[in-house]
């Protein structure tokens, strides 16, 4: 049987915070793990004493990291409260596939985007780009909808403002508070 994958390279983390790549025996900076990422290359980042797979949070690390560069900001402040709101939510558990998902979608559609960027910018307009959002946006609301079907035909929203538009995803996030404060109460009835 051909093996098509290439095993993970494993990155060993020492009591000492220092990253280890055994592929290569040299240590390296979380920095240089973002250029694994950007470069396609896996890696599995383990604490070298106990063994315990640590990638995600090494990962969270690099993005903590990314995140405080200056200019480098890519999760609004908006979406990140939204995300923290998720954990211990009844939704929690169908976050990670939806995230997943739309970013599947999105690298799908990037040399599109980037083509889309450069005519917008190249002095075409932003038409091009303000389509490609409003596409994204529908296709968003289309896979939430998916997730909380109930909730579909439940309130229009208070404005005739085009799909997307931030009332509507106000109303979006009114709707699903209340349905976790429903939730929250049947279940402490029993």
């Amino acid at each position: 049987m051909a093996d098509e994958k290439k095993e993970p390279i494993k990155i060993k983390k020492y009591a000492n915070r220092r990253l280890y790549n055994t592929g290569t025996s040299t240590y390296v900076t979380l920095e240089d793990l973002a250029v694994m990422v950007k470069n396609g290359e896996d890696f599995l980042v383990e604490d070298a004493k106990s063994g315990e797979d640590i990638t995600r949070s090494v990962l969270a690390q690099i993005i903590f990291e990314q995140e405080n560069k200056e200019g480098q900001a890519l999760l609004p402040i908006t979406f990140l409260r939204q995300l923290i709101r998720f954990y211990g939510d009844s939704m929690q558990m169908l976050v990670p596939r939806y995230l997943e998902q739309s970013m599947q979608s999105f690298t799908g559609q990037q040399e599109k985007f980037r083509e889309q960027m450069a005519q917008a910018f190249g002095g075409v307009g932003l038409g091009p780009l303000e389509d490609q959002v409003r596409r994204n946006m529908e296709m968003f609301e289309k896979t939430f909808a998916m997730f909380a079907p109930f909730a579909r035909g439940q309130a229009k929203s208070a404005t005739d403002k085009p799909a997307g538009s931030a009332s509507e995803m106000d109303e979006l996030k009114r709707q699903l508070d209340e349905m976790q404060k429903r939730l929250d109460r049947m279940g402490s009835k029993d």
